[in-house]
């Protein structure tokens, strides 16, 4: 009994040992990294690894590299007609405002580790593009070539590109592979070109799984754009020509947070067409719409100034109240249609979060504009959300300033495809 006793002991030692080996384990140390190696973590602002490179650094004699950015290179707004040769260690070139015409591949022969080119602002035409310039830098992510004159898509370009600025160029043709091998491109601006709806028949965008951002404003498009990838998240179509939305368009772009059509020419929508789950912003002021639609749960700023609306059915807008589901509307633009009266109340049942309706002028009569009692209407705080308002000042500014014109507002969700 006694050497049972004895065992039960060491037994029960052993266990206790056992255990607090496990209760301090810690999963990380198992993939503890050498002392001398560092663990890896994404950051697509993260430098591409060059070699070591000898001081003073080289610097084209046209240019600017600042002791404090030593990968890259200034160059921009000195008139420049060709562009310097660059040495092999810069990661960021700034060739913009200047007047450059050709992109031939001598000044770029020994780079390779090129992250960002910036040659917007010059004079570059398609065909002074030597073939295959860009592809050749397979670090490139970023290629700013706005406001130039292209009249095509430049091509081949690397598969690493993530960004790409083509906006206010002459640009009338896509052909069938200039999208091609580019699985990494989450941006593509081409406002302010020429593109119209023949160009657009071949598709070209469909097989951009990663594309976030797609920017086609200020074209010649009379219909939407076909096949666009399952991946898109903003929209931008205004200023083009497009009258309808096929009924079901947006089933397959789910993951719309903002979409923009305003100034086109828009005249009836299918009830649902928006019924997005994500959808947080929708503009489509200066259309033609008679009658309002649908509004997803998840819409928070809703712009339908300038049309030909002489009343706002909220039973179309919310054809029911799930308490469990509330809406998030929070601010409407209304001005420029044909109101004579407020939106009912029952609008505040229905958007419960609204803050602010503006009214402005209204267009009742063919030579003269009136104005609703109350041209801007404002919710009230409860005694909650103004003490939360006063934690936080300039949301609370924001959210109740009257607003400005559409040209001047700063939309949230958009990034400025204007650059530099």
């Amino acid at each position: 009994m006694r050497i049972m006793s004895q065992l039960s002991i060491i037994q029960l030692l052993w266990a206790t040992l056992v255990f607090g080996q496990y209760e301090d384990y810690d999963f990380e140390d198992e993939y503890e990294e050498p002392d001398h190696q560092q663990p890896y973590y994404f950051n697509p602002n993260t430098q591409a690894e060059v070699p070591p490179f000898p001081f003073p650094v080289h610097c084209a004699r046209e240019c600017f590299c600042p002791p404090a950015f030593l990968l890259s290179m200034y160059c921009d707004h000195r008139k420049l007609k060709t562009i310097p040769n660059i040495p092999s260690h810069v990661q960021q070139l700034y060739l913009q405002n200047n007047d450059i015409e050709a992109v031939p591949a001598g000044p770029f022969a020994n780079v390779s580790f090129l992250r960002e080119i910036n040659l917007s602002h010059n004079k570059i035409k398609f065909h002074m593009i030597d073939h295959g310039v860009f592809a050749k830098l397979s670090n490139l992510v970023q290629l700013h070539l706005q406001h130039n004159e292209l009249e095509e898509l430049p091509f081949p370009l690397p598969s690493s590109l993530e960004r790409l600025f083509l906006g206010f160029n002459r640009i009338s043709q896509l052909s069938r592979n200039a999208l091609e091998g580019l699985p990494n491109i989450t941006m593509l601006d081409l406002c302010n070109n020429l593109l119209d709806d023949p160009v657009l028949k071949g598709k070209p965008f469909s097989n951009m799984k990663s594309l976030m951002q797609l920017n086609l404003c200020n074209n010649k498009l009379q219909t939407m754009p076909p096949d666009l990838p399952l991946s898109l998240m903003y929209l931008s179509l205004e200023n083009n020509s497009i009258s309808s939305i096929p009924e079901n368009y947006f089933n397959r772009l789910p993951k719309i947070i903002a979409l923009r059509m305003s100034h086109n020419n828009l005249q009836n929508i299918p009830p649902n067409t928006f019924n997005l789950p994500n959808l947080l912003e929708l503009n489509l002021g200066h259309n033609k719409l008679k009658q309002v639609f649908y509004i997803p749960r998840s819409l928070q700023h809703l712009y339908i100034e300038d049309n030909d609306m002489e009343t706002i059915n909220v039973t179309l807008m919310c054809p029911s109240i799930d308490p469990m589901n509330i809406n998030q509307l929070t601010y409407i633009r209304v001005d420029q249609n044909k109101l004579t009266i407020p939106i009912s109340t029952y609008a505040f049942f229905c958007f419960p979060h609204i803050r602010t309706i503006y009214y402005g002028e209204q267009h009742v009569n063919v030579n003269k504009s009136t104005q609703l009692r109350t041209p801007v209407f404002r919710r009230f705080l409860t005694p909650e959300e103004y003490h939360e308002a006063e934690d936080y000042p300039e949301t609370h500014d924001r959210e109740t300033e009257d607003h400005e014109a559409e040209d001047n507002f700063s939309h949230l969700y958009f990034q400025q495809s204007n650059c530099c």
